[in-house]
């Protein structure tokens, strides 16, 4: 190994330390309460060698964001390579989503009630999330792509995003479930994908196409 490559090694060896230490001091004391002179003692490094890979808290949480979906995307693909029928790749890849966040279940009611604020960095909405967002409905749409699905082209363009919005329902339902093993969550997701996708399938009917493009401007007017 080059000494380039040692030290690149060794750089994003210190990282993962910093953002393994900043997630285990949110779970257990809460955002609020760690700052990042506990997380760089924590991490076994100094104050300012945290500050040099993290400019703040809410880049550790981005950091968070981003590691969350890379076990996402693992988690899901099970079933988005064996799967082709709609219903079964969006059941599991919501399901999957629950799966993954199981550890962080009581830290993310502490991070929601921050994130929930408009002006929040750490909002899904917010532009400092966007590289997390943009992967995530880049994942719906390859739930979409690999399903045999009639659709209109026009809704068919915009299921990822309308579906990602779906998600963060399940995940703001999820956060506040306090049901044994979050159960309800669960059944949420058993319940609503089919409906989900009848109403996608539904969109074909002529009748429905004034409806269709209704939901679509509310998202497009919603997201400004």
């Amino acid at each position: 190994m080059s000494a380039t490559e040692t030290r690149t090694a060794r750089a994003e060896a210190t990282r993962a330390a910093i953002v393994d230490a900043a997630l285990r001091m949110f779970r257990a004391q809460g955002y609020e309460a760690t700052t990042m002179r506990a997380i760089a003692r924590e991490a076994g490094v100094a104050t300012g060698n945290a500050y040099y890979y993290f400019g703040s808290k809410e880049e550790l949480i981005q950091e968070f964001y981003t590691r969350n979906h890379a076990a996402h995307l693992a988690a899901s693909r099970p079933v988005l390579d064996t799967e082709t029928d709609l219903g079964a790749r969006l059941r599991g890849v919501l399901r999957a989503l629950v799966d993954i966040n199981v550890p962080y279940h009581e830290f993310a009611a502490k991070l929601y009630s921050r994130a929930a604020e408009p002006s929040s960095p750490l909002s899904p909405f917010s532009p400092e999330s966007s590289p997390t967002r943009d992967a995530a409905i880049a994942l719906y749409a390859e739930v979409i792509q690999g399903a045999h699905l009639r659709a209109p082209a026009a809704v068919r363009e915009r299921l990822p995003e309308l579906l990602w919005l779906y998600s963060m329902g399940i995940v703001l339902f999820w956060v506040y479930d306090q049901s044994p093993g979050t159960e309800r969550t669960y059944r949420l997701i058993d319940s609503t994908v089919p409906l989900a996708v009848r109403l996608i399938r539904l969109s074909r009917l002529r009748a429905l196409g004034a409806v269709t493009r209704q939901v679509i401007a509310i998202v497009d007017d919603v997201r400004g």
